[in-house]
């Protein structure tokens, strides 16, 4: 059966932040739209990857031959152990390596903390023809810096207005916006923390400030909720993934991503010489 088969609605639309959204309304178990099982997800996930890599060259091969200037960017946004590095790693991982460009934000530095917090994301935005993939981002900003009280109320204010003319003229430049927010449940955080912690091959994974920070979940929930009524917009439109099943979570990026690409139209690029003439020359050579 095809990846389509298992999907009895378009996730895009299923898992978009519209109005009186709520995130407590979210569950995090759930699978929206799709109608299978985990061997079914891996099945369509594999399927989707060869749909995805040829897109993504496309969308490459168009700014190094055709001088399209569009491009992509993925923002992932979670809790500890949410699923963004498997998304990296399950999804952008299946195409080509040259024509992803990843960012992960961590805490900032003296010289980033010196600047306006835009500074360190507007360099690491992607060039024509790249799919961007931030792990962590600009929201964080607006995240932790709020939860954990990092820069005052007016400051915090001020950073939501500013993020949305970032995005807008990163949209403006030629580039689409995917913002994915993966929602974990406590049940399922605590088990994969717990996995950290029972696991030597897994030890480096696990930070004690993450169980810090897990305490500060119903914080973060606010949090989140005030970014999604203050950052959705039309151009660069947030989407809420459940995640407590790392297949659907990663199914459903995927498709994300091949419905911005196919909606861009991408064509190969024509040659730039004569391609009968080529064809001479090299027989004869």
């Amino acid at each position: 059966m095809s990846r389509e088969s298992f999907w009895t609605a378009d996730p895009s639309e299923l898992l978009r932040v519209g109005d009186g959204f709520k995130l407590a309304e979210v569950d995090p178990a759930s699978h929206p739209g799709f109608d299978g099982e985990k061997r079914d997800a891996k099945a369509a996930l594999a399927e989707g990857a060869d749909i995805l890599a040829e897109l993504q060259e496309q969308l490459f091969a168009g700014s190094r031959m055709g001088g399209d200037k569009r491009r992509v960017l993925l923002v992932l946004q979670a809790m500890d152990t949410a699923g963004k590095g498997g998304i990296v790693k399950h999804v952008m991982g299946a195409v080509d390596p040259q024509g992803v460009q990843l960012a992960a934000f961590k805490k900032p530095t003296e010289e980033e903390l010196g600047h306006d917090f835009l500074w360190r994301i507007s360099k690491e935005t992607p060039g024509p023809g790249m799919i961007g993939v931030f792990d962590r981002s600009h929201y964080e900003d607006v995240l932790i810096g709020r939860v954990r009280e990092l820069a005052p109320p007016e400051e915090i204010e001020r950073r939501y207005d500013a993020i949305n003319e970032f995005e807008r003229g990163l949209v403006a430049s030629g580039t689409t916006i995917i913002k994915v927010m993966l929602h974990v449940s406590p049940e399922e955080q605590r088990e994969r923390l717990q996995e950290r912690l029972d696991r030597p091959d897994k030890h480096w994974k696990f930070n004690p400030g993450d169980i810090d920070e897990r305490l500060l979940a119903p914080a973060y929930g606010q949090a989140y909720q005030l970014v999604f009524e203050r950052t959705t917009t039309a151009d660069a439109p947030w989407f809420v993934v459940p995640a407590d099943h790392k297949w659907y979570a990663r199914l459903a990026v995927q498709h994300l991503l091949i419905d911005a690409l196919e909606a861009m139209e991408l064509s190969w690029p024509l040659a730039d010489y004569d391609v009968a003439e080529q064809r001479a020359r090299l027989a004869a050579s």
